[in-house]
């Protein structure tokens, strides 16, 4: 059933509210309720459905405006559940302000599942996975009239704001959840832009990655100018194209699609470095996952036990997309872009990783969400647990489904005291901001740092006592955990090895290990290490990076990611993120 959007009330003190427009007497429903303040895009209001759209007029007709809208709604209407609508604005054509860097020429504000219109969070994440962003959100927090007041606009640039209450509420309640200031004279045109020729408003290279997450054909020199990188060579092409066709056949959109595009288009590229460049562009998110798919599609095409395939899957499903990673490891096989792969060891490679996919679909592994009933079950279990403690008892219930036991969230009762000492286990480059970070955190009862330990025999820079160094750190360690609380290891950890010992330490103390890696560019990290009391030695630096080799997710009980700016840009492995 087609509906049109509700007409939207100003608030007392918008400039803007014409004789014709509705006032909100007063926002008292909003006091005491988190809000969100967007800012209002100045296009045309426009609804999707899974089998069509139309503007705020339910019998809109055609108009070249809507062309672009329409190409969007035959791509992703078949995601849109039935009964379900995506309401936002249509920015194809420049009305009285233009934009130059759109992300795309459609924004969604608000999703609705029959009368009811989703909470803020949960709108954006439907509309990511459709390939919709949202308006710039301008504030967010209890509702405060004096912090919508003290909100400063460009009038020349921008039209007004809207704020809405985060939760869910009915359309019923609609004038009561909603409310915009809209400028002074909005309006500044003498030809309603309907009936003047259309001009198009300009979309920035954000554009060309919103694109992909909404199903449409990659534009991949664009991407990768966005990342820094030159031109495609035709077996880049190619394989990024085989790719995003495998991607399509599963279904995927949204933020898996990205990544797995640029996964194929990248895959030669160190993994660390990867994340840590990409990050500036994408968020710490999308290049994280981009590089864990670029470090995980390589182990698909290598030989493999066969009976012991289905629980290393298993597990590698905790860590990426299980479809998704074969489609980008069947393209890079198939592609055969490294000139020392002969044509039948590529030919052996695409065998090992189709008979791989069959594998783990029979499992139920390359399903977008396979561990959604495992983690529904663990939630509704663990919901009166504080998060560490639930966190504990999630990591044991995914090493149990990945071994194949049926283990029911009670069985992980023994932890529900929350008598277990926690590691926080700090990953990164010399000069990257470990110890920084470290300083942070509330209530450690211990910090090892190696570092401290060679100057307190007599030479930080000393690495001729470093057996000696690291048994005495982990004995350290070790002690710490046995005493309970919160115990920082501060190393560099950079490759498996070096992190073997300290996760045995943690496995036999029954600690809940986080995993914080921290991940900063090379400009950055050069930049910092000039300024250092102890600089590192640029040869010794860039030999870090060439070893680098991070944990995946499901290697601790959660991973938590650091980005330049010092503050934790993702997590994995939490109970309550939205990963397996």
């Amino acid at each position: 059933m087609r509906t049109h959007y509700p007409r939207t009330p100003h608030v007392p003190w918008s400039p803007g509210a014409g004789a014709d427009d509705i006032r909100s007497g007063d926002l008292s429903a909003l006091r005491g309720l988190e809000v969100v303040v967007t800012e209002k895009l100045d296009g045309e209001n426009t609804t999707l459905y899974s089998d069509g759209l139309h503007a705020r007029s339910l019998d809109s007709r055609h108009h070249p405006s809507r062309t672009w809208v329409k190409g969007l709604q035959g791509r992703i209407g078949a995601r849109i559940p039935a009964g379900w609508r995506v309401c936002g604005e249509n920015m194809y054509a420049r009305h009285s302000i233009g934009y130059d860097t759109l992300a795309s020429w459609f924004y969604g504000f608000s999703v609705w599942a029959g009368d009811d219109c989703l909470d803020w969070d949960e709108s954006t994440r439907f509309l990511r996975r459709l390939g919709i962003p949202v308006p710039p959100v301008l504030w967010r927090g209890v509702f405060d009239e004096r912090a919508l007041r003290a909100i400063r606009l460009d009038p020349a640039r921008q039209e007004g704001f809207v704020v809405r209450s985060v939760e869910t509420f009915p359309r019923a309640e609609f004038g009561l959840r909603v409310a915009k200031w809209v400028r002074r004279g909005h309006v500044q045109t003498d030809t309603h832009w309907m009936h003047a020729a259309v001009t198009p408003n300009g979309l920035g290279p954000n554009a060309a990655l919103w694109d992909v997450r909404s199903g449409a054909e990659p534009d991949l020199p664009a991407l990768l100018h966005l990342l820094g990188r030159d031109e495609p060579t035709a077996g880049t092409v190619e394989s990024a194209a085989d790719a995003c066709a495998r991607i399509d056949v599963l279904g995927r959109s949204g933020d898996a699609r990205l990544a797995g595009v640029l996964a194929a288009a990248l895959h030669s590229e160190p993994r660390a470095a990867l994340a840590a460049e990409s990050a500036s562009a994408l968020g710490m998110p999308a290049a994280r996952r981009i590089a864990d798919l670029v470090g995980l599609q390589a182990l698909l095409r290598r030989p493999f036990p066969d009976d012991e395939r289905p629980r290393g899957l298993a597990r590698l499903a905790v860590a990426a997309d299980l479809g998704v990673l074969h489609a980008v490891a069947g393209a890079v096989a198939a592609a055969r872009t490294d000139p020392d792969t002969t044509a039948e060891d590529a030919a052996a490679e695409h065998e090992r990783v189709e008979w791989s996919a069959l594998l783990a679909a029979d499992a139920g592994l390359t399903d977008e969400a396979p561990l959604a009933p495992v983690r529904a079950r663990a939630r509704a279990a663990f919901a009166d647990l504080p998060p560490d403690v639930a966190d504990r008892c999630w990591a044991e219930l995914r090493d149990a489904h990945a071994k194949g036991w049926a283990m029911p969230p009670e069985a992980t009762r023994r932890h529900w005291s929350g008598d277990f000492p926690r590691l926080v286990h700090l990953i990164g480059r010399s000069g990257s901001g470990k110890s920084t970070y470290a300083r942070r955190l509330p209530d450690v009862a211990a910090h090892i740092a190696l570092d401290d330990l060679r100057e307190a025999r007599g030479a930080r820079a000393d690495q001729r006592t470093n057996g000696d160094v690291l048994r005495e750190g982990l004995d350290r360690l070790d002690a710490a955990l046995a005493a309970g609380g919160t115990v920082v290891w501060d190393a560099t950890s950079l490759t498996g090895p070096q992190r073997a010992s300290v996760s045995a330490i943690a496995r036999r103390r029954n600690a809940l290990t986080t995993h914080t890696i921290v991940l900063v560019g090379e400009d950055e990290l050069t930049a910092r290490n000039a300024t250092r009391e102890h600089p590192i030695p640029p040869a010794v630096l860039a030999a870090q990076g060439r070893r680098f080799a991070p944990p995946y997710p499901g290697q601790a009980s959660r991973t938590r990611y650091i980005g330049a700016g010092g503050t934790v840009d993702d997590v994995a492995g939490s109970l309550d993120a939205e990963d397996a």
